[in-house]
């Protein structure tokens, strides 16, 4: 692959991305398309919605110039699912769908992924001792896998940023692993939505020409992003040989690849149905919202801290995994798991705590102020006998 293949295609979706954006936010102020705050939301004024409009004709744009480089036609299988999400996810803007109308449509673009050949996964190379996996494990897997991440990717759209700047450090990472690999069709899909994502990112950030991305968005970023880990793990051994890591340890480098989406997923759905609560039920339990309300950060701080802590944790796991083999690793990650999730939680709950003394506190103060008021006052009787 020539070197200006990459800049071409980078720069070419960030443009029409930067250029095309305005129009986005001049239509949907036009016609009053705009995502009203709630007890809920991080915002307080209405705010354009429907920026993941933008990625989805950038993706079909990438999708047609980069048809000579797929090997397995792998291109026209993308765009059936995109569409589709593009028209559950425009309806989920503007109308709200219920979680399982959405679910039901990621399942039938899922589907279309997983008919291409290209992304079967026959075996996870010793991972826990298994080798051969049967056909049928494979939907079972790849379907659950992809479902996960793009719901994953979708819970953490919460506050300015964190989603784009999340998308963003996963996607570097899948460019460096498909171009040590030799699979410039999935590189240059990934320089194309990184591109896209970056010009979105200075617009989402903005002060004046604010847009969030909806579940338009997010629904697409985290489909494509399921999609470059499917294809991961789908790699021959012999592609593993030119990356870093040994080759049983794939599926943890994957898991560590997706570790904020996950981590928050499995924690919020943990919450919810300790709770009693349904897993899809909104709250403000995620964890950019507790760095938010807990450490009063701004959205840019907590997002730029939890992306940071990504890019980290997943240099960290490489460097594990180029050494050590997975029962090592999986106990590591699993104790890491383990330990942050109590540490949210115990901080969460003290937090609750002292909010919740606080307000008692003030309660509190207010009776006896108005008791003191009351016994300050002469009584009727008294100011008889006075006059």
């Amino acid at each position: 692959m020539q070197f200006y293949y990459p800049v071409i295609f980078f720069l070419g979706a960030y443009l029409l991305t930067y250029f095309t954006v305005p129009k986005i936010i001049g239509i949907v102020e036009y016609k009053n398309l705009m995502d009203n705050p709630n007890r809920r939301s991080s915002h307080i004024k209405k705010t354009p919605t429907l920026g993941g409009v933008s990625f989805f004709y950038t993706l079909i744009f990438a999708l047609f110039f980069l048809h000579r480089w797929d090997t397995f036609d792998e291109a026209i299988y993308f765009i059936p699912g995109l569409t589709i999400l593009l028209i559950i996810g425009l309806k989920d803007d503007l109308l709200v769908l219920s979680p399982y109308t959405k679910l039901a449509a990621q399942l039938v673009a899922v589907i279309f992924i997983l008919s291409n050949e290209s992304f079967r996964i026959t075996s996870l190379n010793g991972f826990l001792g298994i080798q051969e996996i049967p056909i049928y494990l494979y939907y079972f897997i790849g379907g659950f896998m992809m479902l996960t991440i793009i719901n994953a990717y979708n819970l953490i759209d919460g506050i300015d940023g964190l989603a784009s700047i999340v998308g963003i450090v996963i996607l570097v990472i899948y460019t460096t692993i498909f171009y040590l690999t030799g699979e410039y069709f999935y590189v240059l899909i990934s320089l194309a939505l990184n591109g896209s994502l970056i010009a979105f990112l200075s617009y989402n950030l903005s002060s004046n020409r604010k847009i969030f991305m909806g579940d338009t968005g997010s629904l697409m970023v985290g489909f494509i992003i399921s999609i470059l880990t499917l294809k991961f793990l789908a790699l021959s051994p012999e592609s593993y040989d030119s990356l870093p890591f040994l080759l049983e340890n794939t599926p943890l480098i994957a898991i560590s690849i997706l570790i904020v989406p996950l981590f928050d997923t499995a924690r919020v759905f943990t919450i919810r149905v300790a709770n009693k609560k349904s897993p899809f039920s909104p709250d403000r339990n995620h964890t950019h919202h507790i760095l938010i309300d807990s450490f009063k950060l701004s959205h840019q701080e907590a997002s730029f801290i939890i992306g940071g802590f990504n890019l980290i944790f997943v240099i960290l796991m490489i460097l594990l995994g180029s050494t050590s083999y997975n029962f090592y690793l999986v106990l590591f990650l699993i104790s890491f798991f383990i330990v942050l999730a109590y540490l949210f939680y115990r901080f969460d709950y003290s937090f609750a705590n002292i909010k919740r003394k606080i307000l008692l506190r003030r309660k509190v103060d207010k009776i006896k102020g108005g008791v003191l008021k009351q016994s300050e006052k002469p009584s009727h009787e008294k100011r008889t006998k006075l006059k």
